[in-house]
């Protein structure tokens, strides 16, 4: 029996800054607090890790339920 994960889009309530982390936490089903703090502790890492969520809040949909 597959198991049916919700669709990765942005939260319109509970986000902190555009609800990619929420939004990302909630597809994979962990705390959105681990998934931020994850993204923190990333960029202290040489990479393109604004510009990966610049482009995650721009392509990543808004939850058409308003959750």
């Amino acid at each position: 029996m597959a198991v049916e994960h919700p669709r990765l889009t942005r939260p319109r309530r509970r986000r902190v800054i555009a609800g990619v982390c929420a939004g990302i936490a909630r597809r994979y089903d962990v705390s959105p607090w681990l998934v931020r703090l994850g993204f923190v502790v990333s960029c202290l890492l040489p990479g393109p890790q604004v510009l990966i969520y610049i482009a995650l809040w721009i392509f990543m949909p808004k939850d058409p339920r308003g959750a």
